[in-house]
């Protein structure tokens, strides 16, 4: 048997990490096992022993490169606005768009890991509740403008987009999408 290299095992990690920051968001930490996720990415289950400590491990790094990813798309935003009032608006016209609703595996990492980390709290998971606070505390400074309070928009973003996921087959759905992008863009200014 043929050992890797260490770039090879940094890279295989890599993968391992981003795939299951996607199916986590997709399925839910327990819908997604260690077997099905190593088979995604055509590595081996005892492979992944190697490189993770447990899932809950992977969990944590699996949010913290959920929302590095998110940063960076945010990042662009400011980039390609002239102001933040613009790339606000642009961010709540595609967070509450149905093509977010309807792909939850690249979409907020806030929304996508809520409620396997609030289940979290009662298993010990210390360490991804952690990650998942810096990422939302992220988002919500970047929602933040002058004196308004980033993370009352950052937390009516996430609600929204969880209600609009639970009712997506009913026209409730896209209600909840609409009201809420009037609502929210109505404050931005």
């Amino acid at each position: 048997m043929s050992r890797v290299s260490k770039v090879q095992a940094e890279e295989n990690r890599a993968s391992v990490v981003a795939a299951a920051a996607q199916l986590f968001r997709e399925r839910g930490v327990q819908g997604v096992s260690v077997a099905d996720l190593m088979k995604a990415v055509g590595l081996t289950h005892g492979g992944f022993y190697k490189q993770f400590a447990s899932k809950d491990a992977l969990v944590t790094e699996a949010a913290e490169r959920a929302f590095i990813d998110r940063d960076a798309y945010l990042a662009g935003l400011d980039e390609g606005h002239p102001d933040r009032v613009g790339a606000r608006k642009a961010m709540v016209e595609e967070y509450l768009s149905p093509e977010h609703r309807d792909d939850p595996g690249t979409g907020c990492p806030s929304a996508g890991f809520a409620g396997d980390l609030a289940q979290a709290a009662f298993e010990g998971n210390v360490s991804s509740q952690q990650a998942y606070a810096e990422g939302v505390q992220r988002f919500a400074d970047w929602m933040t403008e002058g004196e308004d309070d980033g993370l009352v928009a950052t937390c009516t973003l996430v609600g929204a987009i969880l209600l609009a996921r639970a009712t997506s087959s009913t026209e409730m759905s896209d209600e909840i999408l609409r009201a809420v992008r009037d609502s929210i863009g109505e404050s931005l200014t």
